[in-house]
């Protein structure tokens, strides 16, 4: 870590009460950008699962060159993949792939095949979270593309938060975005979207745990269906 200014979780308070009262979403969504990336310069990353390339659009526009991090899980659709290679050539950022210590085959051979049906969360333990946590571990802040409105567990996210966990300041540009301000910006601008949202994909993760949704329900119903478990743990 470079940064002169060290991240705490009063910056964070502070930032996530001044950047609240902007109520142009897209002008709010650009201004913490360039916060963050005038605050943390190369000590600022921004994650991407590659559902559409809507975040990492907003943050070339707010800090041409950023890096985009991006968890390769080994159980990516192909589709996402394509869409990961698509803003890596046609965007100006930098995108990090990041990859688990194991491969899919090596983890089958310590913990069986189809560890995500028998034990998702230590699968995405495995896959997810240690791996991208490992990945941040260098830098100060990180930003996500979560938004209030995509679940329960979601309604509360702050634009500017502490990651208690990570030591570190968490930004969400995109917290009060609707699903109508994503489409508008993303048709407005001519953003790349994964072809998996047009058959009905609203949350897209990996391939084994993942489904399209039905109308009405939950954007994230679609993962990991039919338990309980709605979150890999990466944003918990």
């Amino acid at each position: 870590m470079t940064t002169a200014l060290r991240p705490t979780k009063l910056l964070a308070e502070a930032a996530d009460a001044w950047f609240d009262g902007i109520d142009d979403r897209v002008e709010q969504a650009l201004a913490v950008l360039r916060w963050a990336g005038m605050t943390f310069g190369d000590d600022f990353a921004v994650t991407s699962s590659m559902a559409d390339g809507l975040l990492a659009h907003l943050a070339s526009e707010a800090m041409p060159g950023v890096q985009v991090v991006f968890l390769d899980t080994g159980y990516h659709f192909a589709e996402t993949l394509g869409t990961r290679d698509w803003i890596a050539a046609q965007l100006p950022v930098r995108v990090v792939t990041v990859e688990p210590p194991q491969t899919v085959a090596e983890q089958d051979a310590r913990y069986g095949p189809r560890l995500y049906e028998r034990d998702p969360d230590l699968c995405c333990g495995l896959r997810k979270v240690r791996p991208l946590a490992d990945a941040l571990s260098g830098y100060a802040a990180w930003a996500s593309g979560v938004r209030r409105e995509e679940s329960a567990a979601r309604n509360d996210t702050k634009l500017v938060d502490w990651d208690d966990k990570r030591e570190m300041i968490k930004i969400n540009p995109l917290a009060a975005w609707t699903r109508d301000d994503v489409d508008d910006y993303i048709d407005e601008h001519g953003v790349p979207v994964n072809p998996l949202v047009e058959l009905g994909y609203a949350s897209i993760g990996c391939a084994p745990c993942t489904r399209p949704v039905a109308p009405g329900e939950d954007p994230r119903a679609g993962r990991w269906a039919g338990l309980a478990k709605t979150e890999c743990g990466i944003h918990q």
